[in-house]
């Protein structure tokens, strides 16, 4: 536990070292490079504890390893370079910038191993089934491999977009061979995270019960991510990495979530509401402008003050209705057992006022709950007449 604790506080000062060293050292950056900077150390410092705080509570799970050791890569990646960066750009300051570079070369190679590795075991921390183990060594394979060619680079790049002798690289004919390594070891990663990809879809296809909850809380992760990542970054100029980094903040809260299960049966609540306000956004939005542009050409650009108002207003009073059809649409689409129970409970309650039967109504009333419910076991108890309180009009 004490481990888990101190390799995350080690990669939380590396992160932070390394991202102020890259601010201090080429020159200064424009506001939203620094919150863009603040933003993604956050996010990194939150992979790193979230995965000691799962090792430290789940031991036996690999997730939380996993998180740790990547974590701990991009750390070392990321305090290299702003390390070699802060030297080039303040020369004789800072001592062993080749061995820094050196680092620089093949810190990296750990993360995407580590975000295969993930795909492959999450959120179980094992393998799918044995027949994933090829993968699984093909990926450790890849990882051990590029981090030995990287090592061994005859030069390695620098911060500053500059080459520096690799103090470890070889030369001759291996060297001329591990020139060649990038152009082959590079394109697998995108063949290897397909691969991994697909064992976490089929595990999802047939998941249930909590996994399947655990494996929601990553999907909407991604699903958040890939919906930000498709935002033109025209529409944000310079603010369009601070978003990025904002949503990449979901990964370590929905695995954290998931793996530890503190609200975890919340997804489907948060999915529904994310569909239907991200839904609902869209279409007054989408009539908003429509109003403001076929008003402004009706009245006018003296008017057009007028066709804002008029616009503002019309929105404001389709918003509780089209909230309502969307969130139908959505349950009957994403959420099918919701929707029938509520439609089921809603015919119950409409015939409830005619009938007079009791033997029919408790018949009818035992249907509903085993059909919306759908309860193990369904019994009702009906008290006694005789023990019914007697009331008297006065």
């Amino acid at each position: 536990m004490r481990l888990a604790w101190g390799l995350g506080l080690l990669t939380a000062v590396m992160i932070v070292l390394g991202v102020l060293l890259q601010v201090l050292g080429p020159g200064r950056e424009s506001r939203p490079e620094q919150i863009s900077d603040l933003i993604y150390v956050i996010g990194f410092v939150g992979v790193a504890w979230c995965g000691a705080l799962i090792t430290a509570r789940r031991p036996g799970n690999l997730i939380g390893l996993l998180l740790l050791t990547g974590s701990l890569s991009v750390a070392a990646a990321e305090f290299a370079e702003g390390y070699v960066a802060y030297g080039l750009a303040h020369p004789g300051v800072l001592p062993a910038l080749r061995l820094a570079g050196w680092l620089l070369a093949w810190t990296w190679v750990p993360s995407p191993a580590v975000v295969m590795l993930l795909l492959l075991v999450y959120p179980t921390g094992r393998l799918l089934s044995p027949r994933w183990r090829p993968v699984a060594w093909a990926v450790g394979l890849w990882a051990a491999v590029t981090l030995v060619a990287m090592a061994l680079y005859p030069e390695i790049p620098s911060a500053g977009g500059l080459t520096l002798p690799n103090p470890f690289g070889l030369s001759g004919t291996a060297g001329e061979l591990l020139r060649r390594a990038p152009s082959v070891l590079v394109p697998l990663i995108p063949v290897l995270l397909i691969v991994s990809a697909s064992a976490l879809v089929l595990r999802f296809v047939r998941s249930r019960g909590v996994e399947r909850q655990q494996l929601k809380w990553l999907a909407y992760a991604a699903g958040l991510n890939l919906v930000v990542g498709l935002v033109p970054p025209g529409w944000l100029g310079g603010w369009k990495p601070v978003l990025d980094n904002l949503a990449g903040w979901a990964f370590p809260v929905a695995i954290g979530i998931a793996i530890l299960r503190y609200g975890l049966y919340d997804i489907d609540r948060i999915i529904n509401r994310t569909l239907v306000y991200g839904l609902l956004t869209a279409v007054l939005g989408g009539a908003y402008a429509g109003l403001v542009l076929v008003l402004g050409q009706l009245l006018g650009q003296e008017l057009s003050s007028l066709a804002v108002a008029g616009a503002t207003l019309a929105a404001a009073a389709l918003f509780q209705p089209a909230r309502r059809r969307i969130q139908q649409a959505v349950d009957r689409r994403f959420n099918r057992r919701k929707y029938d129970a509520a439609r089921t409970v809603a015919a119950f309650s409409a015939r409830l006022r005619d009938e007079v039967d009791l033997a029919a109504l408790s018949a009818e009333l035992l249907a509903v709950v085993d059909q919306t419910m759908k309860p193990t076991r369904v019994s009702l108890w009906l008290r006694p007449a005789d023990k019914w309180p007697l009331h008297t009009g006065t």
